[in-house]
């Protein structure tokens, strides 16, 4: 039996209590409303996801820009909820949502503790691109993200790579005319 995940107000508390600013909790929640729509897409087209995984996740995956906006905020955040005892599901999204995923070369580059930093899960990777997608509160597309990525660390960073990666599994599924539609039509999430 796996531990249970906290409630959407719990997950909201968290941030607060964490310290998260306003914009940093705005844009928590645009990434739980975009990722609930690609879990449900998900799940019409057969695949075993779990959305209540996929909407903690995605409230909980920036819980380190309470300590520091770098790239180290994933960082943070594990630590934040290991401390709290979350489950090990929940804390792996928040350790794994950087860019397109951070590899082990790149991880130790940044000094991280050993661990795993690239989604795997269908969760990990839904909340991942989700947030790849969402600049703010504002949906955009993922190649102005890769664009901003490409300025920031070079157009050949593996980090970009695994961007590509998520889009090209996910746009099969989110991309086509019917999938679009039903997440545009999708009733607005709390």
């Amino acid at each position: 039996m796996s531990e249970p995940l906290p409630s959407r107000q719990e997950a909201l508390k968290i941030l607060v209590q964490s310290g998260c600013s306003s914009p940093v909790v705005k844009h928590c929640k645009a990434v739980e409303r975009l990722a609930l729509k690609i879990a449900k897409v998900c799940k019409e087209e057969g695949l075993n996801v779990d959305p209540s995984l996929v909407r903690i996740g995605a409230l909980l995956h920036d819980v380190g820009r309470s300590k520091t906006h770098g790239v180290n905020h994933v960082i943070e955040g594990v630590r934040i909820a290991q401390s709290l005892g979350l489950p090990d599901s929940l804390v792996s999204i928040i350790g794994c949502h950087a860019g397109g995923g951070i590899s082990i070369e790149e991880a130790k580059k940044l000094g991280w503790p050993p661990g795993r930093y690239v989604p795997q899960t269908l969760e990990e990777k839904i909340v991942t691109y989700a947030d790849k997608l969402v600049e703010g509160s504002r949906r955009v597309k993922i190649e102005k993200t890769m664009e901003k990525f490409s300025r920031e660390l070079g157009g050949y960073h593996p980090t970009i790579e695994g961007m590509k990666r998520l889009h090209e599994e996910f746009s099969p599924l989110i991309g086509d005319s019917n999938a679009h539609r039903r997440m545009s039509n999708s009733p607005k999430d709390p």
